[in-house]
């Protein structure tokens, strides 16, 4: 039997969520097969979407998705850093600057609600969309692409994207603000939590008439999304919504990064 050419992998921080427990933290190899496939190739296969990763080391050079793994290459792999400027490095992708705008698939209704709550352009497909018409959105906008299932995240065509851990709506909030530094981008109260659509100010005399008469009596102050019309104010949700928000602007002092 003839000898099998081998590479040598290590990933790091919280890559290691997607590997097998034996590939975790550390260094192991993988075979490799007459230099044709690309590094992205090879990290995709071993379960973790490009999206996730931010630099790839192959034999002490930094280099980008496309590079041909060759025999005996050492590659480390590393997600985003938050505390290192890596602007001068090798970059994977075009760097994406604030006000981030999100896309999530059609099981993160409740996250989705929140973002928009906290003032950040979300769009949410419900049940109508497919995987291939959240890739083109996402690629089409410049869209980060949020959701549990890897396979969507390893579309070609998706540039931006983060695989949730958890299915805890709260843990997830918590992770994309840690993620992506979203706490100086908060703006809440401005975004139709149903549509994503802008909110404005309206007089209560415009809209009277569409008001229960106990919303009527105790309120004064509304505000009208611009897209759908649905009318909103300070009522029996508010508070516990404004904990929400309360919660996710504190959450940068306590996000660890890679807590589950």
């Amino acid at each position: 039997m003839g000898h099998m050419d081998t590479v040598q992998f290590r990933f790091y921080a919280d890559l290691n969520d997607f590997l097998l427990p034996q590939q975790r933290q550390r260094p192991f190899c993988q075979p490799v097969y007459d230099g044709t496939q690309s590094v992205k190739h090879h990290i995709e296969s071993l379960g973790v979407p490009h999206t996730e990763v931010e630099l790839i080391l192959v034999n002490g050079r930094f280099v980008d998705f496309n590079y041909l793994v060759q025999a005996d290459d050492q590659i480390s792999v590393y997600p985003p850093f938050h505390t290192l400027d890596v602007s001068p490095l090798v970059p994977l992708r075009q760097s994406l600057t604030p006000p981030y705008r999100f896309i999530l698939d059609n099981h993160l209704g409740k996250l989705a609600r929140t973002l928009r709550l906290l003032g950040l352009d979300t769009l949410y497909a419900n049940n109508e969309a497919d995987d291939a018409d959240l890739a083109h959105v996402a690629h089409e906008e410049k869209r980060i692409l949020l959701t549990r299932d890897r396979g969507l995240l390893k579309r070609g065509n998706v540039i931006y994207g983060y695989c949730l851990r958890t299915r805890d709506s709260e843990k997830q909030l918590t992770a994309v603000m840690h993620r992506f530094q979203l706490h100086d981008e908060i703006n809440p109260w401005t975004r139709c939590l149903r549509c994503n659509g802008l909110l404005q100010p309206v007089g209560k005399e415009a809209i009277v008439h569409r008001l229960e008469p106990k919303t009527k009596l105790y309120f004064d102050e509304f505000r009208i999304c611009q897209t759908c019309g649905q009318i909103y104010w300070q009522g029996s949700h508010f508070s516990r919504l404004q904990g929400i928000i309360d919660r996710a602007a504190n959450s940068g002092f306590l996000a660890k990064s890679g807590s589950k």
